[in-house]
C-alpha cells in the first residue's frame, strides 16, 4: 500500500530490463519516474544484476523495500539462454573479443548426452568479466585493465536445464538455478565438454523467486501507468507468515521493543520464525518471533523510517 504517489513511493517493479541497458541505469530511470522533479530523488536499488546483454525480469525496489533486496539477491532465478558452439570470446558473449573458432560439429544425440552432467549441483569458475569482488576490487575493472584475474570455483545448483532447440551450432536452454549462478560460465562449460566454444548471444531472465514472467512491465508501460506496475511491498513479503498488530503495539515496536503476543502459546521446540509485521494493513516492518515463557514473543529486525514517522 502507498500512501502517496509522489513523495512516498514504496514497493517493486518487475521490469522487462531492455537490451543494452545496464542494471544500474534502469534503476535510476525507474527511480527518475517515481521522484518528484527538484526533490531529492527516492531510493531505489535492484535485487539481481542483469548483463547489458541481457533482458527480462529485473525487481527494483522502491523506498523502504529496498531494505529486502536481499529477497531477490538470495533467490532461485530462471532464463532462456541461447549461445554459439563455434566460437567463444573473452567475456564468454558476443559482445567480447574472440578467443577461439572451432570447425567440427556435433549432433543432437551428443548434446542430449552432456546436458544431464550440468543439472544438480555443479561447481562452476566464474566469469572473469563479472562484478565479483577479488581484494576488494571487481573483477571486470581488473580484467580489463589486463590484470590477472583468478577465479575460484564454487558450488551452484542448477535445479532444471531443458533443451528449448538446437540447430548447430546454436543450443538454445531453459535454465532453472540457484543465487550466484553464472549463465555464461554454463554455456561455456557445456561447450567445453563437446570440445566446443559455449558464446551466449542470448540471454532473457524469466523469474526471480518464483514471481512468474507475465509480472513484468516495460519500460513505456511503466511510464504510461507507473502506479498500476507497482508491486506492494506486502506483495514482496508474500512468503513471510503475518502478524498484525494494534496501534499501541505497533508504536513500541517502532521504538524497537519487544512485543509479546498473548493470544499465542509458546512452544520451547519450535524454531525461530522470520514475519511480516503489519498495522492497519501497512507493513511496519518485519521480526523474528521467538518462544518467550508463556507467549511467543516478536523480536524487531527491521523497522520502516516511513512507518515511524506515521505512528511516532
Amino acid at each position: 500500500m502507498m500512501t502517496d504517489m509522489t513523495t512516498d513511493a514504496c514497493g517493486i517493479i518487475f521490469l522487462d530490463k531492455p537490451l543494452g541497458w545496464t542494471s544500474r541505469k534502469a534503476v535510476n530511470e525507474v527511480s527518475r519516474l517515481f521522484s518528484v522533479p527538484g526533490k531529492k530523488r527516492i531510493k531505489a536499488g535492484h535485487a539481481g544484476t542483469l548483463d547489458p546483454l541481457a533482458t527480462g525480469m529485473l525487481p527494483i525496489l522502491l523506498g523502504d523495500a529496498t531494505r529486502f533486496a536481499e529477497m531477490g539477491l538470495q533467490a532461485e532465478k530462471s532464463y532462456r539462454v541461447s549461445f554459439d558452439l563455434s566460437y567463444q570470446t573473452d567475456t564468454l558473449d558476443c559482445e567480447g573479443e574472440v578467443v577461439s573458432s572451432f570447425d567440427s560439429t556435433i549432433s543432437r544425440e551428443q548434446l542430449d548426452q552432456v546436458l544431464p552432467s550440468f543439472r544438480g549441483e555443479i561447481e562452476q569458475v566464474p566469469p572473469i568479466y563479472s562484478a565479483i569482488r577479488i581484494d576488494g576490487k571487481r573483477a571486470h575493472d581488473m580484467a580489463r585493465k589486463g590484470q590477472d584475474v583468478e577465479m575460484k570455483a564454487r558450488a551452484v545448483t542448477v535445479h532444471r536445464l531443458e533443451l528449448v532447440a538446437f540447430e548447430f551450432p546454436v543450443v538454445t536452454l531453459d535454465v532453472s538455478c540457484s543465487k550466484g549462478t553464472y549463465i555464461r560460465s554454463l554455456a561455456r562449460d557445456i561447450g567445453e565438454k563437446l570440445g566446443l566454444g559455449g558464446c551466449v548471444t542470448k540471454l532473457k531472465r524469466l523469474s526471480t523467486g518464483g514471481w512468474p514472467e507475465v509480472m513484468m512491465v516495460s519500460m513505456q508501460m511503466l511510464s504510461e501507468e507507473k502506479a498500476a506496475c507497482l508491486v506492494s511491498l506486502a506483495q514482496w513479503l508474500r512468503d513471510f507468515e503475518r502478524v498484525d498488530l494494534q496501534s499501541d503495539e505497533a508504536k513500541r515496536f517502532l521504538q524497537g521493543q519487544r512485543i509479546q503476543l498473548r493470544e499465542t502459546q509458546a512452544d520451547a521446540q519450535a524454531e525461530d520464525e522470520t514475519v511480516a509485521v503489519f498495522a492497519d494493513d501497512i507493513v511496519i516492518g518485519t521480526a523474528i518471533l521467538k518462544a518467550g515463557l508463556r507467549h511467543k514473543v516478536l523480536h524487531p529486525a527491521r523497522i520502516l523510517p516511513t512507518a515511524q514517522k506515521r505512528y511516532l
